[in-house]
């Protein structure tokens, strides 16, 4: 397994798990371990649990603008990496202006704590933009919804969600 984290089926924890990604973790399948919430975040997280950062993937919400439309998407990348939100992502969405979801925004819509955003039981409908690094990936650990807890799973399955899109995104 990764890291010194006690993984445990995800299907078995949804305890583990905030309510949209305990609905939709079935087809993903994958790991879930229990972490303290205050080492959530990605730095403190693989340093106090040994995860290296290339096997740690994070997802960012994103509010793209185009004619007082505003389009929402979930980017996933390593987090040797960073969304190139203002150059790849905005174009891809075809947007005039694309950035950071707002905290408030972005855990009233997904369902999720901020620092646990996950792809994994996202609104439907939303584009899920995937790196290519974080789809070739043989497994990631990423948020479960929940800061309490992380997910591992094959990148693979993250390219397969609902809505995904795997495209060069890391800068």
């Amino acid at each position: 397994m990764v890291g010194t984290l006690d993984w445990t089926p995800a299907g078995d924890r949804p305890d583990l798990l905030a309510d949209p990604v305990a609905a939709a973790v079935g087809p993903v399948g994958g790991e879930v371990a229990a972490i303290d919430p205050a080492l959530a975040d990605t730095a403190a997280f693989c340093e106090h649990y040994d995860v290296p950062l290339d096997v740690s993937a994070n997802c960012v919400v994103v509010a793209a603008k185009r004619g007082g439309e505003v389009t929402y998407a979930a980017c996933m990348v390593l987090a040797t990496g960073r969304a190139d939100v203002n150059g790849v992502v905005r174009r891809h969405l075809g947007a005039r202006k694309a950035s950071f979801a707002p905290m408030a925004e972005a855990t009233a819509l997904t369902g999720m704590e901020y620092g646990g955003i996950t792809p994994v039981g996202l609104p439907g409908g939303w584009p899920v933009l995937v790196d290519e690094a974080v789809a070739a990936a043989p497994h990631v650990v990423i948020g479960s919804g929940l800061r309490a807890s992380k997910l591992l799973v094959p990148g693979k399955a993250l390219a397969a969600l609902p809505g995904a899109q795997v495209i060069a995104l890391a800068q």
